[in-house]
C-alpha cells in the first residue's frame, strides 16, 4: 500500500471493485501506512491516491447496512479511514483521481494539498443516505470554503466537479485526466527540497489554531452521529442504497 519514490511516500487506497469504499480493513491499512510513513525519516511528503476510476466512495454503506464498524478496531482514535483524525506531523497531498465522495471528500480534507483529474467530483451526500458528513467534513469544509457556500454543500448533497472545487479553493491544481498523481509527485517534489524540519513546523503551526478548535468541535459531532446512527433514517438510507431504490424517510 505504501510505495516509496525516493523522499516520497505514495499510498494507494486499493479496493477498486468497491469504488474504494472504507471498511474496517481498508482504514487499518490506510492507518498503518500513515504511521509508517510519519515514523520513517527518510520520507519528506506522502501522496494519497485511490486505484481504479475513483478516489473513495466513502463508507461502505453495504457495511453500514449490515450493522458493521468501518474503523480500525485497534485504532479508533484515528477515526474515518485511519486518516481523518490521525496526527501526522509531515505534509500530505490528495491526488483525486476520480469521484470523492461522502467519507472520501473527508479524507480530501484531511490533506494539506489536492491535485485532483479534471475529471474528478468532490460530493458529501450524506444527508441523502440518512446520515451527515461526520469524518470531518461538516467540522472541516466551513474553514476552506465560504460559509454559504459550505451550508448549501453539506445541506444538499450535490456533488461540484473539479473546476468548481478549485475555484473555490478546495483544490491546489487541476491536472489532465488520468495524470493526478504524476501532477501530485511533481509537487511533492517541490515541496520536498524544504528543510525536513522546517516543512514539520509549518504544517504543525498552521494546523494548531484549527487543530485547537476541532478538539471540541470533535466532541460534539460523535454525539450527533451517535444519534444519528440510532435513528430509523440511518437504517433506511444505507438499506434503500443497497436494495437501489429511493429512500422513505420517517423523520424517526
Amino acid at each position: 500500500m505504501l510505495e516509496r519514490r525516493g523522499n516520497i511516500a505514495l499510498i494507494t487506497l486499493n479496493r477498486p471493485q468497491a469504488l474504494n469504499a472504507v471498511t474496517a480493513e481498508l482504514s487499518a491499512a490506510l492507518g498503518t501506512a500513515l504511521e509508517e510513513f510519519a515514523t520513517d525519516p527518510d520520507l519528506r511528503v506522502c501522496v494519497l491516491t485511490g486505484a481504479g476510476r475513483a478516489f473513495c466512495a466513502g463508507m461502505d454503506l453495504k457495511e453500514a447496512a449490515a450493522g458493521r464498524d468501518v474503523t480500525d478496531p485497534l485504532h479508533p482514535e484515528w477515526g474515518f479511514a485511519g486518516i481523518v483524525r490521525h496526527p501526522i506531523d509531515k505534509p500530505l497531498i490528495a491526488a483525486v483521481n476520480g469521484p470523492a465522495l461522502g467519507g472520501g471528500a473527508g479524507i480530501v480534507l484531511s490533506c494539506d494539498l489536492v491535485v485532483a483529474d479534471e475529471n474528478a467530483t468532490f460530493g458529501m451526500p450524506e444527508v441523502r443516505h440518512g446520515l451527515f458528513p461526520a469524518a470531518g467534513g461538516v467540522l472541516r469544509l466551513q474553514n476552506r470554503v465560504p460559509r454559504n457556500i459550505a451550508r448549501e454543500f453539506a445541506l444538499t448533497g450535490a456533488p461540484v466537479d473539479a473546476a468548481t472545487a478549485a475555484r473555490w479553493g478546495l483544490f491546489n491544481r487541476i491536472a489532465p485526466a488520468g495524470k493526478s498523481v504524476e501532477v501530485a509527485l511533481e509537487l511533492a517534489e517541490q515541496v520536498a527540497t524544504g528543510a525536513p524540519l522546517s516543512l514539520n513546523a509549518i504544517k504543525q503551526l498552521m494546523s494548531w489554531g484549527e487543530t485547537r478548535a476541532e478538539a471540541d468541535a470533535w466532541v460534539e459531532n460523535d454525539r450527533a452521529f451517535r444519534h444519528i446512527l440510532a435513528s430509523d433514517d440511518a437504517k433506511e438510507g444505507p438499506r434503500a442504497f443497497s436494495e437501489k431504490r429511493t429512500p422513505h424517510w420517517t423523520g424517526r
